[in-house]
This record gives structure tokens, C-alpha cells and sequence, in this order.
């Protein structure tokens, strides 16, 4: 009797596990397959290294920079070695770059 009443319980288990595996994707996973088909749109041609590259940046919300975000960039890289070679440190550096990266 234990048995039979084991094996029914067991049958439900595996009845409920089932049908959750069958829901619809959570808002989540929706979000993350439309990332993942605009990457792949513009993914392009890439192959290899470069588009394993490209489409780990991409999914996590990066991708090739926009003019802006380059330029800017560039930007941050000439006033940090700046600030580097004056050797500033704490506040004078934060107050360096602020002033630099605004001008």
C-alpha cells in the first residue's frame, strides 16, 4: 500500500515539474532573446574570435561604441595619462579630471 501511494505521489511530481518547465519565458528571458537577436542582426559578417568577441559585448550591453561614446573615450584616456603625469593623486586628481573631461 505504501508502495502504490509512493508511486501516485511520485506521478504527480513528475506531472507538475513538467508542465513548469512548459511556461511561457519570463519577461527576463524575453528581454535577453530580443538582445540577442538584435546582436546577431548586427553582428554581421563578423566570424570567429571577432564575433565571439562583438556578441559577448553586445549581451551585456556594450557593443561597438557610437562616435560619441569614442570620442569621449579618447577623451577620458588623454586626461587620465595627463593626470598621471603631473602624478596627481585623491582630490587633486578628481578635481583635475573633472576640469579636464569638461573642457
Amino acid at each position: 500500500m505504501r508502495l502504490l501511494v509512493a508511486a501516485v505521489c511520485l506521478a504527480f511530481a513528475a506531472t507538475g515539474a513538467y508542465a513548469q518547465d512548459k511556461k511561457e519565458p519570463s519577461a527576463a528571458q524575453k528581454k535577453q532573446q530580443t538582445r540577442m537577436k538584435e546582436c546577431n542582426e548586427r553582428a554581421g559578417d563578423k566570424k570567429g574570435d571577432e564575433r565571439k568577441k562583438f556578441m559577448s559585448s553586445c549581451l551585456k550591453g556594450g557593443g561597438e561604441p557610437t562616435k560619441a561614446q569614442a570620442a569621449q573615450q579618447g577623451k577620458m584616456k588623454d586626461c587620465n595619462k595627463q593626470a598621471s603625469d603631473k602624478k596627481l593623486k585623491g582630490d587633486d586628481r578628481k578635481k583635475f579630471m573633472s576640469s579636464c573631461l569638461k573642457g
